[in-house]
């Protein structure tokens, strides 16, 4: 719990009378490997705060095949954002591809804070203008960058995450193949 005050306090700040009732909306959940913290078509009402373990968000298409969109690791804040703002069934598939340990709170309770508590408010919208950001980056990233400067860009923004989760979930969140695009990159980028 000490690692989400501490990211929100990263955030904004928050009054300890805030942070009290925040802190009293949170539970700890764990989270075994495949499992799903959201699923496609449901309505979702978590939010959740990634204390351990990595998550992908994902679409699947028609024909099954699936698209990574974004990891979630340690010290991310996790859920079904769209769905969940909106109140419309959820688009995205958040799965555990480790065991993991999430603080998992109902998000209209969350938001109900929000009347009462401007300090909360703001917080949120500070994230959210970030997620915007973070969100209008990647999509600027996928259009511009090629295959090998993407890589470079993934393994500095998750410098570990190469060790803990299979390559062709790598590739999918990269735009290429797992055989013969990522196995290429990642070869050619071996220390020697």
């Amino acid at each position: 719990m000490q690692q989400l005050k501490a990211t929100f306090a990263q955030i904004a700040p928050l009054t300890e009378a805030t942070w009290q009732a925040v802190e009293a909306l949170f539970r700890l959940k764990t989270l075994p490997k495949h499992d799903f913290f959201a699923q496609a078509g449901r309505l979702e009402r978590q939010i959740g705060f990634v204390g351990q373990g990595v998550l992908r968000a994902f679409y699947r298409n028609g024909q099954g095949k699936d698209y990574n969109k974004t990891f979630f690791v340690p010290g991310d804040f996790v859920g079904a954002f769209s769905a969940l703002v909106s109140g419309r069934p959820n688009q995205i598939y958040l799965q555990a591809l480790t065991d993991c340990t999430i603080w998992v709170a109902d998000y209209p309770r969350f938001t109900a804070l929000f009347d009462t508590r401007p300090d909360l408010e703001r917080l949120a919208r500070r994230y959210a203008e970030w997620l915007f950001v973070e969100k209008e980056q990647r999509e600027i990233e996928l259009v511009l960058l090629n295959a090998e400067q993407r890589y470079h860009k993934f393994k500095a923004t998750y410098p570990s995450l190469e060790q803990q989760i299979a390559q062709h979930h790598i590739a999918s969140y990269l735009g290429v193949t797992p055989t013969h695009g990522l196995s290429y990159i990642a070869k050619k980028h071996q220390p020697r």
